[in-house]
């Protein structure tokens, strides 16, 4: 029977002791050699009356000398049953000293008395065996055997109750490996060594126990606390405050029974320092479950123990206060593809796996799930993306029933989530459906008819199902699958929030019109309105509440965050017939020029004007062909687009439309100076401007104004292209336009760097990237002016920096005029590096030589 490692001072000496006596006696017949361990067994003679077993010493002492006499079959057996005896008195010693018997605990009682049996049956035995003949000795030696075995396992078991009375109860094995969390888990070793309470928050499967194991068995903390390190699964036990304390009173050795407070244990708890993990302690500090003021009273004060560390994991963050809550953070892509290959290694790394784990938002439980899963039914990496694809909330469930889901219902039959009400399943569903999850801004105009709606969010994050993150309550990938309605038109409160969002994008959003500011709401929210109409665009394809909707949305996103969408697919998958397709491809060409991408405007544009001329809808033609225009413009073919804005033009006037014919003048006047016929797009330009009232119509005066600044500025007349530049400004700093701002201070930018004026451009295009507000392109054309400004001044590694960043973006975006632009000039920076070096910035302040 294996000793336990950790023998305190004195019990070495002992049983070295009775071993020897014991040798001696199974070699040498001599009796003298019985009294070392007589003397033994004797030491411990005042022990054994307190508590009430000194027939223990009398069978013991009476087994001794019986082995001693005869020789016997099985007889190392019987041996090592003393020396097991033995070693179970020096633990009984040490566990019972100082303690009268009525404190002695149940278990400890029923262990001696079992003991005290075991000893008197071996002794009993012992002697009925020396009474048969040597042909029933030999008949019942196998049988002896047996028994012997037996009563090994019994004292193993007996040994065990003994040793957790002194040492209290080790902690389980540390994982295999705990990826990622090298930084937290020193911070909490950190904080352990200086005896800081620590509670480790947060959602399910996301590795607090595993950080907690890891601590506990980190070596820094095995010399900090030596035996003394505790760990307590909360949820393995009712949670109420006896069996808490019941539980407590086992885990560090007390062996007291039903403590009705801390009271009893406070000479155990206070007697040496000690680490105490409280494992998923969720389960007793629901504010709502049993006895839950009764458990956080007494958990507050087992943390004020000047000598314990108290840790606690938990998915409710209702814990005491002054308790240190290191952030345990996403992991890593490296860390959580680590725990994938760990498990399950097909054939090397795939960026199949990398994107699966992207997808589960690198939950450590979920990545452990499906990598098991992979690995029972020995799936390729495509076969386990396809069945992923097919059957999420099933491919994270083992063929042992370990599931991401049982790990979620634990919260959701949690006494608090039960108290919420009927509606917060439903609204967790509703936080599930969308991907940002719910703005916490907008709960009252999106559930007005649930009552106490930001007290149940609120509970939402207490318990860790979901997690508040820039101002949205979100939740992590895995959970959102399992708790997201599989049919969202069934869900009265997904329908509900639909028709809000729906009413909010029917708002005619115009620059010169009110409201125009408040539509940027859809900075923020441009995921959710997306993700809500790609859901219900293909179930309600006939509505026009839908289509009205989708107009809105890419309305909004092109005043005030131009990228594309993906409801493109869509829109040119409806028939040619259908009364919205031409709207749709005409705001959906606006979002391909929003972010440069003037090849893909002028191929929906083709598409919209050939199903608005079967029309006859004049207006909408010269519309479209304006818009064909601008995106001639951007693509260099300048006479096909003066050629579409004067047939515009023409429509314009006989329609008698002003607004619209100054605007087909703007248009030819940004064209006509692309032209280098300079005359004629001043003449255009003023046109436009005296067309253009001063109220009403500023977003075109604006245009206008900055169009004739760019015109002034190639005819070299610096005073009036500054002069329209600041009257542009003016107008759109009034309305906090961003994307015309932006656009003046990049044209005044490039003014300055014509002349020379380095610190005033980057003053401006410092400028406009302030007011960039989200467009990517915009981004990538400031960066690719600063890289063009650097260049000048011969920084040239800065320009490499910024040209390198500008061209990225403008990859990204098919922006292939600026791809082409942008690589030019990167040749041209690295053609001078190779030649002449890249000066120190400090030094560099003259132009490149060529």
């Amino acid at each position: 029977m294996a000793s336990n490692p950790q023998r305190p001072e004195g019990r070495d000496d002992v049983l070295s002791k009775l071993g020897a006596g014991i040798e001696t006696l199974s070699l040498a017949k001599d009796t003298s050699s019985v009294a070392p361990v007589r003397a033994i067994f004797e030491s411990v003679t005042d022990l054994l009356k307190t508590i009430g077993v000194c027939s223990l010493l009398s069978h013991a002492t009476t087994f001794l000398f019986t082995l001693d006499q005869e020789p016997m079959f099985n007889q190392q057996g019987y041996i090592e049953l003393g020396l097991n005896c033995a070693e179970i008195c020096g633990a009984l010693d040490r566990g019972t000293k100082g303690k009268r018997t009525k404190d002695i605990s149940r278990p400890v009682h029923e262990a001696i008395n079992q003991l005290t049996t075991i000893v008197a049956e071996v002794q009993k035995k012992v002697t009925k065996e020396r009474e048969r003949n040597p042909a029933s000795r030999i008949f019942r030696a196998e049988s002896d055997k047996d028994k012997i075995t037996a009563w090994k396992l019994d004292l193993n078991r007996i040994l065990h109750i003994f040793d957790t009375s002194v040492h209290g109860e080790s902690p389980p094995p540390p994982p295999r490996a705990c990826f990622g969390r090298n930084e937290l888990i020193e911070k909490v070793v950190c904080l352990a060594e200086n005896l800081e309470p620590v509670a480790l928050i947060g959602a399910g499967g996301t590795g607090k126990t595993s950080i907690a194991l890891t601590v506990l068995h980190n070596d820094r903390i095995k010399k900090r606390f030596g035996d003394n390190r505790r760990f307590i699964p909360c949820d393995q036990f009712p949670a109420s405050l006896p069996h808490l304390l019941n539980r407590l009173s086992k885990a560090i050795g007390a062996g007291i029974e039903n403590p009705k407070d801390l009271t009893p244990l406070r000479p155990f708890l206070s007697s040496r320092d000690m680490i105490l993990f409280l494992d998923n302690a969720e389960s007793i500090f629901d504010p709502q479950g049993t006895d839950a003021r009764e458990i956080y009273t007494t958990v507050q004060e087992l943390s004020r123990f000047s000598n314990i560390c108290l840790g606690i994991t938990s998915r409710i963050t209702t814990v005491p206060p002054h308790f240190k809550r290191p952030v345990i953070s996403t992991l890593s892509p490296e860390a959580a593809c680590d725990i994938f290959y760990s498990i399950y290694d097909n054939g090397g790394r795939s960026e199949v796996i990398s994107d699966l784990i992207r997808q589960l938002d690198f939950h450590a439980l979920s990545i452990t799930l499906l990598a098991t899963t992979a690995s029972h039914n020995l799936w390729d990496y495509n076969r386990l993306a396809k069945e992923w694809d097919v059957q999420r909330a099933q491919v994270l469930q083992t063929d042992y029933n370990e599931s991401l889901a049982a790990t979620i219902e634990i919260s959701l039959a949690s006494p608090t989530f039960r108290n919420l009400g009927p509606h917060a399943r439903d609204l967790l569903g509703v936080v599930a459906f969308f991907p940002q999850g719910v703005a916490e801004n907008n709960l009252d105009w999106l559930f007005p008819t649930i009552p106490n709606r930001r007290n149940i969010f609120d509970k939402f994050c207490v318990l860790s199902l979901a997690s508040r993150s820039d101002n949205f309550i979100t939740m992590l990938a895995p959970i959102r699958d399992y708790l997201r309605p599989r049919d969202p038109n069934l869900s009265p409160l997904i329908c509900a929030t639909r028709d809000h969002y729906f009413t909010r994008l029917s708002v005619n959003i115009c620059p010169r019109e009110p409201g125009f500011k408040e539509a940027r709401w859809i900075v923020s929210e441009d995921m959710n309105v997306e993700y809500l109409l790609d859901v219900f665009i293909p179930i309600d394809i006939d509505l026009d509440i839908v289509w009205d909707a989708c107009i809105g949305f890419m309305r909004h996103l092109y005043w005030h965050k131009g990228r594309y969408t993906v409801l493109g697919p869509k829109v040119e998958g409806l028939a040619d017939e259908h009364r919205f397709k031409p709207t749709c491809l005409i705001e959906l060409s606006r979002l391909s020029y929003s972010v440069g991408n003037y090849a893909e405007q002028k191929r929906l544009l083709s598409l919209a004007l050939k199903l608005v001329r079967e029309r006859e809808d004049d207006y909408e033609v010269a519309r479209t062909l304006s818009l064909l225009s601008r995106a001639n413009r951007g693509l260099g073919l300048h006479e096909e687009g003066i050629h579409q804005s004067k047939e515009a033009l023409g429509i314009f006037e006989r329609l008698g439309n002003t607004i619209r014919q100054a605007g087909c003048w703007n248009l030819l006047a940004w064209l006509f100076r692309l032209e280098g016929r300079l005359d004629e797009a001043e003449e255009a330009g003023s046109h436009a401007i005296y067309l253009l009232p001063e109220k009403g119509q500023e977003s075109l005066v604006c245009e206008s104004h900055r169009s004739l600044g760019e015109i002034y500025r190639f005819k070299m007349e610096r005073e009036k292209a500054i002069h329209h530049f600041e009257k542009a400004l003016g107008i759109a700093s009034a309305f906090e336009w961003h994307s015309q701002i932006f656009w003046i201070h990049h044209s005044l930018a490039d003014l300055f760097l014509a002349e020379g004026g380095f610190d005033e451009a980057h003053l401006h295009i410092d400028q406009s990237k302030l007011h960039t507000a989200g467009n990517a392109y915009e981004l990538g054309r400031a960066m690719d002016t600063k890289a063009r400004i650097w260049y000048r001044q011969g920084r040239l590694e800065d320009a490499l920096s910024e040209a390198s960043g500008a061209l990225e973006v403008f990859e990204k975006l098919g922006a292939s005029r600026n791809v082409v632009s942008c690589k030019g000039l990167l040749r041209d920076i690295e053609q001078e590096i190779a030649e002449h070096g890249t000066p120190s910035s400090a030094s560099a302040n003259t132009s490149p030589s060529h």
